[in-house]
């Protein structure tokens, strides 16, 4: 199993908000330290909201290029509906060829609407969006000389698109929530998935990944090109004690202040509890628990090929999250390797 970060590039620590310079200089930090620590993925989302600084994730991820040698750098996930393919793939190309052969995309619809009115998308044409911006994206990646016409953006005749990435075959992952649909898409088409698991029980999705996996068996894909990865909350610590400590007045802060947007009650740590017990979907706790808690996971889902936390959205601090990092590094991918 890899083991990886995804990051909102929050600005956000509790009640303290730094300034943009000091949190993406400290974002950059805490990528150099997982390159260093021996994670193998960091992944940046895309947002459009002032809490947020991953408007352009590529741009961060080429400067997190410069400063790392081995990780693999990901969006987590770039909003392929109301982006243009062609600029997406010459992007990730471009940070291809800096980071020597690094570079991943997972693209999605977006949980978050507010790409769609800044960009002039109708969210009436949510979903024809995205598949149309798909088959083209992938059909850049497979080809240097594109012909192609659609809905929602000028045709194609011929046209070459570069740069090309030095990977063969740029790695494009979908994200998904929780419609059988997009599963059913991810695995007709070969693409490795990435689930966003942030509340409930994580088991739960099982049904949903077995339809992927017979999609994609369907349609003549190898079980081994049929790769699932996990996007879940998370957080370690020393202890399971000092986790919780650490980490639930932050959470319970942000999810409240979302249910006041969306009509949901408060946080309680009843619900906490619940969420951080064997079954639940946060990963949090000391390096045992949370090594213990991924193996279950990947179990309860007939196997996970990676897994992400994201953890920068609690509350927690620069040096909280710098800690987290080795721990994982040190102490989590030991023991998950080992069992």
């Amino acid at each position: 199993m890899e083991i990886g970060i995804d990051s909102f590039a929050s600005a956000m620590y509790g009640s303290n908000t730094l300034s943009s310079v000091d949190a993406m200089e400290q974002l950059l930090d805490r990528i150099t330290l997982a390159d260093q620590a021996g994670l193998d993925n960091f992944g940046i989302g895309e947002h459009h909201k002032k809490e947020f600084l991953d408007s352009a994730p590529a741009v961060i991820l080429a400067a997190a290029a410069a400063r790392t040698k081995r990780i693999l750098l990901s969006s987590a996930v770039t909003v392929l509906s109301t982006s243009d393919p062609v600029r997406v793939f010459q992007s990730f190309a471009t940070l291809d060829l800096i980071s020597k052969g690094r570079a991943e995309i997972v693209v999605g619809r977006g949980s978050a609407i507010d790409a769609y009115p800044l960009f002039g998308f109708d969210l009436k044409n949510y979903d024809a969006l995205f598949k149309e911006k798909l088959e083209l994206l992938l059909l850049l990646r497979d080809q240097e000389f594109v012909t192609w016409s659609g809905k929602f953006r000028p045709a194609l005749n011929n046209q070459p698109v570069y740069p090309r990435p030095l990977q063969e075959k740029l790695p494009v992952w979908l994200g998904v929530g929780g419609t059988p649909e997009s599963f059913v898409r991810a695995g007709s088409l070969g693409l490795p998935l990435m689930v966003a698991v942030i509340g409930g029980e994580t088991h739960r999705f099982r049904p949903l990944i077995d339809l992927y996996r017979e999609a994609g068996k369907r349609a003549g894909y190898a079980p081994d090109q049929l790769k699932v990865g996990l996007h879940s909350p998370g957080y370690v610590a020393a202890s399971d004690e000092k986790a919780v400590a650490d980490y639930y007045p932050g959470y319970a802060e942000l999810w409240t202040k979302l249910g006041r947007e969306r009509g949901w009650p408060p946080v309680t740590k009843s619900q906490f509890d619940s969420l951080i017990a064997p079954k639940g979907v946060l990963v949090v706790g000391g390096p045992e628990q949370v090594a213990e808690k991924l193996l279950r996971h990947s179990e309860a889902l007939g196997g996970v090929d990676r897994f992400t936390f994201q953890m920068d959205n609690a509350g927690l601090s620069h040096q909280q999250l710098m800690s987290s990092i080795e721990l994982i590094g040190e102490k989590v991918i030991p023991l998950v390797i080992k069992k």
